[in-house]
């Protein structure tokens, strides 16, 4: 009976530890709307990396790019709920949850990338990161989309006056509305996932999105035309649902974390490393490129200042702090 007795209590003991082992293994599942190859991509790639060879392979990184998991605004619906644990995105989006991030969608705000570089990677970008909580996620770190670019199938952009009258796919935000109709072109709104589909049955013109992004998803096939406006810098918050955050120990947390701040730095040098080959590769598929004399750059971005000033307004303080941030780099 003792021996029955103790094996049984054996079993059960050992059952029970197969069960906390199972339950400490974790699964992340990660989106974006950008394709495999992108430097987003490889940046998600390169956490998963990490995550699996820190973890032991107790943490597992599944990836989603090409935004089969829905648009940009259904991935944040699901991180909250809890029914997936990562997104990279255009911070700027987050402007819905939380309205400060609109700051992040002005146009002209930052000058070069090690600008960007250092408001995100400082105290206002962590600050920013840190309003999120609230709203059920947790932002780890930024990744880079770049510069955008505007694209058309209608003509050349040798002037601000070509512009007038494009239908433009913007993101999905009042910022976006506001500046194209600030150029004379009619905005249309759009979740990522519709943009190629659009262009190729002619529902809208043009678009706008850096080189890579313009690259990485085959535009050529469906546009002819390419401005360098570099008219905006998008920055891509990297973030985790709270539920799962909540789960995890602190190992685990120091873990993912480690893993994010790490995969940025390749993300961004990958962002960097493939705007001239990729802008290569725009030409070679037939896509003719302009880049507005500094004239009628000058009136770009006057015809940016109301909209600027009118969005800056509702979020006054977030603006000043940003451009405190700005004015001691520049120092």
């Amino acid at each position: 009976m003792k021996r029955v007795f103790l094996k049984t209590v054996l079993a059960s003991v050992i059952l029970a530890a197969a069960g906390v082992a199972s339950a400490q293994d974790k699964t992340i599942k990660f989106a974006t709307q950008n394709p495999k190859g992108h430097p987003i991509v490889v940046g998600m790639e390169k956490f998963a990396e990490i995550v699996q060879a820190k973890s032991g392979g107790k943490i597992k990184v599944n990836l989603f790019p090409g935004g089969v998991l829905g648009s940009d605004q259904a991935n944040v619906s699901a991180l909250q709920g809890g029914t997936v644990e990562m997104v990279s995105l255009n911070s700027g989006i987050l402007a819905s949850q939380v309205k400060d991030f609109g700051v992040f969608d002005f146009p002209f705000l930052f000058a070069s990338e090690k600008e960007a570089d250092a408001v995100v990677d400082g105290p206002f970008g962590k600050k920013m990161h840190a309003k999120l909580q609230e709203k059920g996620m947790v932002g780890l770190a930024y990744y880079e989309l770049g510069f955008r670019s505007i694209t058309n199938s209608k003509r050349p952009i040798n002037k601000v006056a070509d512009l007038e009258g494009l239908k433009l796919r913007v993101i999905p935000n009042p910022v976006n509305v506001d500046w194209v109709k600030a150029l004379g072109a009619n905005p249309t709104p759009l979740p990522f996932p519709e943009v190629y589909a659009a262009l190729e049955q002619k529902a809208i013109d043009g678009q706008e999105n850096p080189i890579t992004v313009i690259n990485a998803n085959k535009f050529y096939e469906v546009q002819k035309f390419v401005a360098l406006t570099n008219h905006q810098y998008n920055p891509q918050s990297v973030i985790i649902s709270k539920k799962f955050w909540d789960s995890l120990s602190a190992a685990e947390k120091t873990i993912v974390q480690d893993a994010a701040t790490e995969s940025a730095k390749v993300e961004r040098a990958a962002a960097r490393g493939q705007v001239a080959g990729a802008l290569d590769n725009l030409k070679k598929n037939g896509m003719s490129v302009s880049e507005l004399p500094a004239a009628e750059m000058a009136i770009l971005r006057d015809k940016m200042k109301p909209v600027i000033a009118k969005h800056g307004e509702p979020i006054a303080a977030t603006v000043a702090e940003l451009e405190a941030e700005l004015a001691k780099f520049r120092k």
